[in-house]
């Protein structure tokens, strides 16, 4: 690194205020408000700095989910399968379900359905955390928990595929009791040898 540059300075700053402008702007407007200007009168920062550096609002949505992508988000480790199961799905249903952070992921999924480029970014953004919590289920073979060849990536969708389909297609109400179920299906099924 040479001299004088400083990591987090002025470029990182600008950067920063932007991408958390992007999001903001999305969950309060949604996908068709999202604009470069109005991202500009948020940040702070000039729209032409913007077009320069993003090109459009689905650059900065890109952008912005890329960002999220590399978060430092990791799975639960409770000992157990099915208790690391129970607090993945628990998770999802709060960050869909608390209205204080249900807006923004409720705007990303409608927008991927408007957007290559925000389906892109969200496609790599959960390939990203079901990557990551393929761990779950890694730790469950390694203590035998479940057979070996188990396909850790099935498994974590089996399990939060019935929330999903609950929060986002028929919009029915999500509890505590719901992500226990899915969770429990998902350990039965992964027991069975369903997903080797």
């Amino acid at each position: 690194m040479s001299e004088g540059r400083r990591p987090g300075g002025r470029t990182e700053r600008t950067r920063v205020a932007v991408l958390d402008a992007t999001l903001a702007e999305l969950a309060e407007r949604g996908y068709p408000a999202l604009t470069v200007e109005a991202v500009a009168a948020r940040s702070g920062v000039h729209k032409t700095t913007i077009y320069r550096r993003w090109g459009s609002a689905d650059g900065l949505l890109a952008a912005a989910l890329e960002r999220e992508t590399g978060a430092g988000w990791t799975p639960p480790d409770t000992g157990s399968l099915a208790g690391d199961l129970r607090e993945l799905v628990t998770e999802l249903v709060a960050t869909f379900t608390d209205p204080a952070r249900a807006a923004l992921p409720m705007a990303v999924l409608s927008a991927a359905f408007q957007s290559p480029a925000a389906a892109r970014a969200l496609r790599a953004f959960y390939a990203d955390r079901q990557g990551r919590a393929a761990d779950i289920v890694r730790r469950a073979v390694a203590r035998g928990e479940a057979p070996a060849g188990t396909d850790p990536v099935e498994v974590v969708r089996a399990a939060c595929a019935p929330v999903f389909y609950r929060l986002v297609v028929t919009r029915e109400p999500v509890d505590a009791a719901v992500a226990e179920r899915a969770a429990a299906a998902a350990v039965l099924a992964t027991r069975a040898a369903t997903f080797t």
